[in-house]
């Protein structure tokens, strides 16, 4: 997870320097099941998630488990979780953030939802962004990594998870977008390795 950590660094510090800004790393907090953070009690129940209120991603410990169990074993779709968890960061950095969450605070449930999932898919465009860059300049893929990336967003996709509690597919209750937008735009990150090609957004 460290080496990963660091790798998103090495990757998004050449990204905004070559755009002219600086990037400030977030801090990877690891825990069992419960962790007091500034965005409130985050829990084992939550998954991994990135708090703006203090620039720190965090990780249950249990959640690589969870992972596997849910069909996404192996080094790289660990890789993608972190990834994607530091792609908020970048979000939050960028002012993307705010400014879903003040579009979100003035919208109907609904609409708020979908400005929830376009973030969310976003951050699984930027992850391949990431693995793109990394990719080329340290060569960090091995075989058969691409395809564990992509089993994991597929695995935590919300209609998925849905079905697997046994419940019917409620789009409107999405919280990250199906399994099949979340593998499209981690594909479009990492076939391009372009922020501008993970314009979630223009379809609202």
């Amino acid at each position: 997870m460290s080496v990963v950590l660091a790798d998103t660094e090495d990757t998004w510090s050449a990204m905004f320097q070559h755009g002219g800004g600086r990037y400030e790393p977030p801090k990877l907090v690891l825990y069992t099941d419960m962790t007091q953070t500034a965005c409130g009690l985050g829990s084992t129940a939550s998954g991994p998630f990135y708090c703006p209120g203090d620039r720190k991603v965090y990780l249950d410990l249990g959640f690589f488990n969870e992972l596997s169990r849910l069909g996404a074993p192996g080094d790289f779709a660990r890789a993608y979780v972190i990834g994607h968890e530091v792609a908020h960061h970048v979000q939050n950095l960028l002012g993307t953030m705010d400014e879903v969450n003040s579009a979100r605070a003035a919208a109907g449930r609904v609409e708020a939802n979908k400005l929830s999932v376009m973030l969310e898919l976003q951050a699984d465009c930027y992850a391949g962004v990431w693995a793109y860059h990394a990719q080329k300049a340290r060569s960090i893929l091995e075989q058969g990594d691409v395809e564990e990336g992509i089993q994991a967003a597929s695995a935590v996709g919300d209609d998925r998870l849905q079905r697997m509690a046994g419940h019917s597919v409620q789009p409107d209750s999405f919280t990250h977008g199906s399994s099949k937008q979340r593998v499209s735009w981690f594909r479009t990150g990492l076939r391009t390795g372009d922020l501008a090609a993970c314009d979630t957004f223009s379809g609202l």
